[in-house]
């Protein structure tokens, strides 16, 4: 914040102590001004949220002889004029630099190519490039809010793509949200990046348009919210079943949530040998019997259920080893597990608030993971998608398929030890260095 003030250095301690007494941190306060009629101080404060911010803004404002003149988040702050950029990774410093780099040197490279298209991704940044495309219709937990407001995220995986990876992603933010012009758009893009990463486009249109674009394109096709959620939480789910002592082809699951997420975490825990999946969403639990179902759940139906159970989630829970939630908030009531199997596993996924209280959950549940970075145990699809593309675009893939996907959750999964391993630790942090290189060789190698 920055404040002026009556020119009186007492006013700098009563300002710092207004600020405690609401529970904010002062961590700095500088006079950067003063003259006879008044003092422009600066202070930076930490705050628990932005609600939390605007009570110290008021603490602040409330003393006397202090005017708020202006205030800044550090959140903002960093996300003025954008997170990534472009650069050159050659030098430019003199006309020999330029006869090669640009004209006319780069117009013997452009004429190879067009006679040799299959070098392509060697000679170009088409070889360590990914586009990240969104409609905007489905950004985190913030729903349909458009291309424009979805692009500082997109910019944001674009940065963990460098960061984990060291791959070249671009933002694309595309102003249509009709399947035909999203799956037009791509290919006509397509040649320029080694793969496509889908990012947040809302269910059931994401399914179409992975599906048409991994018919049309020589490139892997991604989407993240399905394939790189599914990989993480099925590693995470086989450490936890290490915990607890099951194995994956003998537990009951219940997943909460027929989405793009569910439906890809229900692909992958079939075929890694999950035999009994419950799918829970607004319509009940899926039953291949129930006729009045939409499309994508009747589909998901069809390959789940083989007990037939219906009715709500506390029934689908009644004896099940595994919860798995990518839904709600609040859509489990923890006096509910106890009615689990013994030991049970309880994933609530949805963010920022969970179908259950994770403090909540871990009193009756053996393993409990989450979205959140404040409780143990964060599922989190940087986990994935940085090692994977890695791979796919080493190995010069032209697809993404479900035995790498089940490679890529082993990976993971194995980089905890079970030295490591207990029900706080099932899964590594998102830094520890050895995930993306080990993700990356188990798609390469198979």
């Amino acid at each position: 914040m920055r404040l002026h003030t009556a020119p009186d250095h007492g006013v700098v301690g009563a300002v710092a102590t207004a600020i405690s007494e609401v529970g904010g941190i002062v961590t700095g306060i500088d006079v950067a001004e003063s003259s006879h009629e008044r003092l422009v101080v600066d202070v930076t404060c930490s705050a628990a949220d932005a609600e939390h911010a605007e009570r110290l803004q008021e603490a602040a404002a409330a003393v006397p002889g202090v005017t708020v003149h202006k205030t800044s988040d550090r959140v903002f702050l960093l996300h003025i004029g954008g997170k990534i950029e472009v650069s050159s990774k050659v030098p430019l410093r003199n006309r020999d630099d330029l006869s090669m780099a640009y004209t006319p040197g780069v117009g013997r490279v452009s004429l190879a190519l067009a006679e040799h298209p299959e070098d392509v991704r060697r000679l170009t940044v088409k070889g360590n490039s990914v586009a990240v495309v969104t409609d905007g219709s489905a950004v985190l937990g913030l729903g349909n809010i458009g291309p424009g407001a979805a692009l500082p995220v997109m910019e944001g995986k674009a940065a963990l793509f460098k960061r984990f990876a060291d791959i070249d992603a671009w933002p694309i933010c595309l102003d249509s949200q009709d399947t035909d012009e999203i799956v037009r758009a791509v290919q006509l893009i397509a040649p320029g990046f080694g793969g496509i990463n889908l990012e947040d486009i809302a269910a059931p249109r994401c399914f179409e348009i992975e599906r048409r674009l991994r018919e049309t394109l020589d490139i892997p096709v991604f989407h993240d919210d399905q394939h790189g959620t599914a990989i993480v939480v099925l590693a995470a789910l086989t450490n936890a079943l290490r915990v607890v002592g099951k194995d994956l082809g003998s537990i009951r699951a219940v997943v909460s949530g027929a989405g793009a997420a569910g439906s890809a975490i229900v692909t992958l825990m079939l075929a890694a040998g999950v035999e009994d999946v419950v799918v829970y969403d607004r319509f009940g639990c899926l039953s291949r019997h129930d006729e009045t179902l939409p499309p994508a759940q009747r589909e998901l139906a069809g390959r789940t259920n083989p007990r037939d159970v219906r009715g709500d989630l506390r029934a689908a829970l009644d004896g099940a080893d595994v919860f798995i939630g990518v839904s709600a908030p609040g859509v489990l009531d923890a006096s509910w597990i106890p009615d689990m199997a013994q030991d049970p596993v309880v994933f609530a996924l949805a963010n920022p608030d969970p179908e259950v209280d994770p403090a909540e959950a871990a009193k009756h549940a053996a393993v409990v993971a989450s979205g959140r970075s404040d409780y143990p145990n964060q599922i989190n699809n940087v986990l994935a998608f940085p090692g994977v593309f890695r791979g796919l675009l080493d190995a010069r893939a032209t697809d993404v398929t479900v035995e790498m996907m089940l490679r890529a959750a082993e990976a993971i999964a194995g980089v905890v030890t079970d030295d490591q391993l207990n029900p706080s630790f099932i899964i590594p942090s998102v830094f520890h260095p050895d995930v993306p290189t080990a993700v990356a060789t188990a798609i390469r190698e198979g």
